[in-house]
């Protein structure tokens, strides 16, 4: 003989478990137990497990974005700070690396990624290493017969390929110099842009960025 459960009013028998053991078990629930609302429960649960997981991979992005941010505008407070040297030096000033970075709170590796990006051949500088001197560099500023031979010397330091910002750095020098109008510089910028090349494949987009750009100061040289 087995022994029986008694169940209380408000449960309902959902399945008859008594074959699992020597007396009678029954499955019961409460009348007014929900399962749909337990599933919804359920799935709202996953939803802010998902919800929680895409924020915080947003944090990172915005991060990501803010780090960049910092990077960018040091570059360009380091650039000019190099600047303002060259001209106070009449057209040629000594660096020493780790000084200036020092000065700018950064490594002096980050001044020779500005040296290099900022100051390069077609920008209208030459950066000479002195070897011996502690890390001490000479910038020059170039001053061209005309346009034409400045836009010549750039065409000549450009590459196989070509990045975005290193056609904006060279486009910003060039007009700064005189040897092409703001207007110019506007324009060929938008021809060689990430946007106006997003349906090249990325493998080649620099490569034809810089054919374009070549092309572009051509054009210019012979107007």
């Amino acid at each position: 003989m087995t022994d029986s459960l008694i169940l209380p009013e408000n449960t309902e028998i959902l399945m008859d478990l008594s074959h699992f053991s020597n007396f009678s078990i029954i499955a019961v629930f409460e009348k007014n137990y929900d399962v749909d609302k337990q599933i919804k429960q359920g799935d709202n649960s996953i939803g802010q497990r998902k919800s929680k997981s895409k924020s915080e991979k947003n944090k990172v992005k915005t991060c990501k974005r803010k780090e960049d941010d910092l990077v960018a505008r040091l570059v360009d407070v380091i650039e000019q700070m190099i600047k303002e040297m060259v001209d106070e030096n009449d057209g040629t000033a000594t660096i020493c690396r780790s000084q200036l970075a020092e000065q700018a709170n950064c490594v002096p590796s980050q001044i020779t990624y500005v040296l290099s990006t900022r100051f390069s051949g077609g920008s209208g500088y030459i950066v000479e290493s002195r070897r011996g001197g502690g890390g001490q560099i000479t910038i020059t500023r170039v001053n061209h017969v005309g346009p034409a031979e400045y836009l010549k010397s750039i065409i000549d330091s450009v590459g196989d390929d070509l990045s975005q910002q290193q056609a904006k750095n060279l486009l910003v020098n060039a007009v700064s110099c005189g040897a092409m109008t703001s207007k110019e510089g506007t324009a060929i910028m938008a021809a060689v842009s990430d946007r106006a090349l997003a349906r090249v494949d990325s493998d080649i987009r620099a490569v034809l960025r810089a054919d374009i750009f070549k092309h572009a100061l051509l054009g210019l040289m012979v107007t």
